[in-house]
């Protein structure tokens, strides 16, 4: 009997070994991770929490998501280099550009390449997006009118914008503010006199929203796609642009972008998932969930929040950085930042 019952235990042991087997790697190929820069999962019923269930939904592979700011989840997949944990990642310019040079973004042509403008095929923008600042409406009667009107004691203390060099939204304010005051010795000697009011460093840009909202802050940057999308739970912010010191407002482009990690463990569901992504069907809800542009040529939205974005735009010029010198220029930049601000 005890023959009998070990060989039993015997057979027994030996199918749960080779149903762990077969297991073991089916739950592996069941797996997409992405890190993304915050803004596309912002509030219940995000563009992002939308399409990832339609992914799963549609393939079987769950998402596995993992937010920071823009420069942040690039430190972390260069760290991560020799053992790659993510397979996607999303961030803003320039920060996947300098990901591709670093060659932590490997070459993926996706399905929706020739609808798409911009980018290469270490990566290709996913949704546009402009840089912008925002102002507590319930403190402020209107929007400051100029960056100058930023310096008015009225506002010590109360503005601040996300760090040059670690967040692709502060790296913005500096690029945006050189464009603005015409060069670099007076865009770093007009952010040396913001340093009066500015509160200090902030790894994160969506983090100042609600420190907006609340009247902690009067005065932060941000993104076109994440501060209108944010506006349902932050009643009282509101987008501007202030002008130049020659009177124009302007802003620049400033897409999330999206790219296939380098040594991904489940690069092909990767893949997968950027053409998911990419896909007419989700890039059509792009501006109805997300509050962002579509980046598919073909996609022609006609919903309301698209309109809304449209018209707040009105009167904004738009101009076009040349990423890979400002990429090249970042790490002077961020110097000559830190020395004018003392940071």
């Amino acid at each position: 009997m005890k023959s009998r019952n070990a060989t039993l235990i015997a057979a027994f042991a030996a199918l749960l070994s080779a149903s762990a087997a077969l297991v073991g790697p089916a739950m592996a190929d069941g797996v997409v991770t992405i890190y993304s820069a915050d803004g596309l999962h912002d509030g219940n019923g995000s563009w992002y929490e939308t399409e990832f269930a339609a992914f799963t939904k549609a393939t079987g592979i769950k998402v596995q998501y993992i937010e920071g700011g823009s420069g942040g989840v690039v430190e972390r997949v260069a760290k991560e280099k020799s053992n790659p944990q993510a397979d996607v990642l999303v961030t803003l310019p320039p920060f996947i550009q300098r990901a591709a040079a670093d060659g932590l973004l490997q070459d993926y042509k996706p399905e929706a390449a020739a609808q798409i403008d911009g980018g290469t095929d270490k990566y290709r923008p996913l949704v546009n997006n402009y840089m912008n600042f925002i102002y507590n409406s319930a403190a402020l009667s209107e929007a400051p009118k100029s960056y100058n009107d930023l310096l008015d004691p009225k506002f010590k203390h109360k503005i601040q914008y996300s760090t040059p060099g670690q967040a692709g939204d502060g790296t913005a304010v500096m690029l945006q503010i050189i464009h603005a005051f015409g060069g670099e010795d007076a865009g770093f000697e007009f952010m040396k006199k913001l340093q009066d009011n500015n509160v200090g460093p902030s790894a994160s840009t969506g983090k100042l929203t609600a420190l907006v909202n609340k009247g902690e802050l009067h005065v932060a940057n941000g993104d076109l796609q994440m501060n209108m999308s944010q506006m349902a739970d932050n009643p009282n912010i509101k987008v501007f642009w202030p002008a130049g010191p020659d009177g124009t407002r302007s802003t620049f482009a400033l897409p999330y972008e999206i790219g296939l990690v380098t040594g991904a463990p489940n690069g092909d569901n990767g893949k997968k998932l950027i053409d998911f992504l990419l896909s007419k069907d989700a890039q059509s809800t792009v501006s109805s969930v997300a509050l962002g542009m579509p980046a598919r040529k073909d996609v022609k939205p006609d919903d309301a929040n698209f309109a809304k974005l449209q018209e707040t735009m009105k009167d904004v010029t738009v101009w076009s950085p040349n990423w890979d010198d400002a990429l090249t220029k970042l790490p002077d930049y961020v110097k000559k930042w830190n020395e004018a601000t003392g940071s």
